[in-house]
C-alpha cells in the first residue's frame, strides 16, 4: 500500500506523510527539497488569487503600457506592441517567444487554473481535471512575468536620456499582478485536486516527514511527476491523472548532452552578431550583447550594464558548465556531496529563464523607439540565436533528472554490501 507514502521528486528518497501545523512545510530529510505543505483554506486562497490575478492580467493588456515622448512625437506602447513590432520588422521567431512567455502562457495557466479551482469550490470536480493539471504545470516554467517586469525596468532606464517617459495604467496593473501571480502559483498544486491521505503520525513542529530506509526504486515504485502519486512500477499510467510514468526521465544524459551541445554553438553566433542597433538622426552602429554592456557601463549606468552582462552572459554560461558538471559527475558514479550537486541543479533550473531578459528589453525597445529619422532601434540576428539557446538549456535543465545523482550512492553501498557478505562468507 502507498497510501500515505510519497516520493521526494529530486531525490527519489521515501517519506512517510506526517501531518503537519498549519502553514508548516515537509521537506526531503536526504535534500532538502519541498514535499508538501499545509496551507489554512488553500482552495479559497488560490481561487481567490486566480481571479484577482486574471482581471489585472485583463487591465495590464487593455490601456496603455508605456509612452514615449521626443521631439514633439508621442509612442504609446501597449504590451500587446513588443511581439506585434518584431513580427513587424521580420523577426517573427523572437516575436513568437515574447507572446508566449509574457502574454499567452501566463493567460493559459491562469484560466485553467480557473477552469479547475472553480468547480472544486463548489463540490464538482472538472472534466479532465489530470490532463489540464499537467499541462498548467508545463506551461508555468515558461510563464515569464517577472522577467519581463525586469526587461520593462532596464527599458525604461535606458530611454531616460533618449526620451521623457511616462508609464500607463497598464504597467502598474503590472507591478501589481507579479507578486499575487507568484503567491497563485505557489498556492496552486496536486493536493488541492488529490489530497494526502496522512497516516496516524504525530506532526512535527518543523514540519519533517518521517524518511524510510531505501529510495521508491529499491521498493519498487515510482513517482507521478504531476500528482504526486506513488505506484506500483507496473503500471505505465497514474492511476489519478493518467500521466505517463518512468522510474526516471527516459534517456535524461543523451538528451541533456545533445540539448547542451545544441546551445553552446547557439552562444557562439549570439555574442559575436550584432543583437541592436540603435539609430539616431540617421546614424548608429550594430552592437553585440558585450558591447551593449560596455556602452551602458560607459554612460555611467554600470548597475544596469552589471544586470545585463549577469543576465545575458554569465547567467547562459554558468547554467551551462553547472549541467556539464552534473552530468560528467553522474556518469562516472561520483558519490561526492550528492546534496550540494541537488541544490546545485536546483539553482540552475530556476536561474536559467532570467536570460531571457535581453528578448524582452529589444522587444520593448523596438516597439517604443520607431521614429523615424530622430530614433530608431532594431533587433539584430544575434537576438534570434540568443533566443534559441536560452529556450534549449531551460529545456536542457528540465531533461536532466536529479534523482541520477542518487542512483550512484545506492549502486556505491549495493556493492560495498556484496563485498562485506562475500569476505564474511
Amino acid at each position: 500500500m502507498t497510501d500515505g507514502l510519497i516520493a521526494c521528486h529530486e531525490c527519489d528518497a521515501l517519506h512517510r506523510l506526517s501531518p503537519l501545523p498549519e502553514h508548516a512545510s515537509a521537506h526531503c530529510a536526504c535534500c532538502d527539497a519541498r514535499l508538501y505543505h499545509n496551507q489554512p483554506k488553500a482552495l479559497s486562497r488560490s481561487l481567490a488569487l486566480h481571479l484577482a490575478a486574471l482581471g489585472l492580467f485583463i487591465i495590464a493588456n487593455s490601456f496603455p503600457f508605456i509612452s514615449l515622448k521626443l521631439g514633439g512625437r508621442v509612442e504609446t506602447d501597449m504590451l500587446l506592441s513588443g511581439p506585434l513590432a518584431l513580427f513587424a520588422v521580420g523577426m517573427g521567431d523572437i516575436g513568437l517567444l515574447v507572446l508566449l512567455t509574457s502574454i499567452i502562457f501566463p493567460l493559459l495557466t491562469i484560466t485553467a487554473a480557473l477552469y479547475l479551482l472553480l468547480p472544486l469550490h463548489f463540490g464538482q470536480r472538472a472534466a479532465a481535471t489530470g490532463a489540464v493539471f499537467r499541462w498548467i504545470q508545463r506551461l508555468m516554467p515558461w510563464s515569464l512575468l517577472g522577467v519581463f517586469m525586469l526587461g520593462v525596468l532596464i527599458a525604461i532606464v535606458k530611454l531616460l536620456d533618449l526620451a521623457q517617459i511616462e508609464v500607463g495604467i497598464s504597467l502598474m496593473a503590472f507591478a501589481a499582478l507579479l507578486p499575487v501571480a507568484v503567491l497563485a502559483q505557489q498556492s496552486f498544486d496536486s493536493s488541492l485536486f488529490w489530497p494526502h491521505h496522512f497516516e496516524a503520525v504525530a506532526a512535527s513542529s518543523k514540519g519533517a516527514s518521517v524518511l524510510i530506509s531505501g529510495r521508491a526504486r529499491q521498493h519498487g515504485l515510482v513517482t507521478c511527476h504531476t500528482c504526486a502519486y506513488l505506484v506500483d512500477e507496473k503500471h505505465w499510467n497514474c492511476p489519478r491523472c493518467d500521466e505517463h510514468l518512468h522510474m526516471r526521465k527516459p534517456d535524461a544524459l543523451a538528451r541533456t548532452w545533445a540539448l547542451l551541445v545544441t546551445a553552446s554553438l547557439l552562444l557562439i553566433p549570439a555574442n559575436v552578431l550584432p543583437i541592436m542597433t540603435v539609430i539616431r538622426f540617421g546614424q548608429g552602429d550594430p552592437s553585440t550583447i558585450l558591447g551593449g554592456v560596455v556602452h551602458l557601463i560607459a554612460a555611467g549606468m554600470w548597475p544596469l550594464g552589471l544586470i545585463v552582462f549577469f543576465a545575458s552572459i554569465m547567467v547562459p554560461l554558468t547554467k551551462l558548465l553547472a549541467l556539464v558538471f552534473l552530468l560528467v559527475s553522474v556518469q562516472r558514479r561520483s558519490g561526492w556531496r550528492p546534496e550540494d550537486r541537488t541544490r546545485l541543479y536546483r539553482i540552475t533550473e530556476i536561474i536559467g529563464s532570467w536570460s531571457m531578459v535581453d528578448i524582452f528589453i529589444i522587444g520593448i525597445l523596438t516597439s517604443l523607439v520607431s521614429l523615424d529619422a530622430i530614433a530608431t532601434i532594431r533587433p539584430g540576428i544575434a537576438a534570434s540565436y540568443f533566443a534559441a539557446a536560452v529556450v534549449v538549456t531551460m529545456i536542457a535543465a528540465q531533461s536532466f533528472d536529479p534523482r541520477l545523482i542518487w542512483d550512484a550512492l545506492d549502486e556505491e553501498s549495493t556493492q560495498k554490501r556484496v563485498l562485506m557478505e562475500k569476505s564474511y562468507g
